[in-house]
């Protein structure tokens, strides 16, 4: 049972290490993260586009 309470006292003191980083860098990544998803979505798009048509083309 102590090793037990060691462990969470230890989780508790970790716990008040962590920095949480703020709004705006939080607001900043997500708009970044949601622009070059939807990039990589539409390069996927076209390329898959475009392979489409030249396997048709092809048969």
């Amino acid at each position: 049972m102590k090793k037990v309470l060691e462990y969470i006292k230890s989780v508790r003191n970790e716990w008040f290490k962590i920095v949480w980083p703020a709004r705006d860098s939080v607001v900043r990544a997500t708009m970044m993260i949601l622009f070059f998803s939807g990039l990589a979505a539409l390069f996927f798009f076209l390329v898959d586009g475009l392979l489409n048509m030249l396997v048709s083309w092809i048969f």
